[in-house]
């Protein structure tokens, strides 16, 4: 899960399994599966940073309760 801020600057988080696409309309819309979407601040590279650092922190939580059994 990601967070991310709506252009009222209201900050939620999202489910970045859920993602089918982002654009750049010129503000970011992320589209989700079900073809909701969301107008959101960040750009399409820091949307892919947070889903790349979040991820990396799963796995990294998993290896590290993987080698602790």
């Amino acid at each position: 899960m990601i967070k991310l801020t709506k252009l009222s600057n209201e900050q939620f988080v999202i489910n970045d399994s859920q993602i089918e696409c982002i654009e750049s309309i010129p503000d970011t819309k992320v589209i989700m599966m079900n073809r909701e979407f969301f107008l959101v601040r960040e750009t399409p590279d820091e949307i892919i940073k947070r889903i790349i650092d979040f991820k990396s922190r799963i796995n990294y939580e998993t290896n590290k309760m993987a080698s602790n059994n």
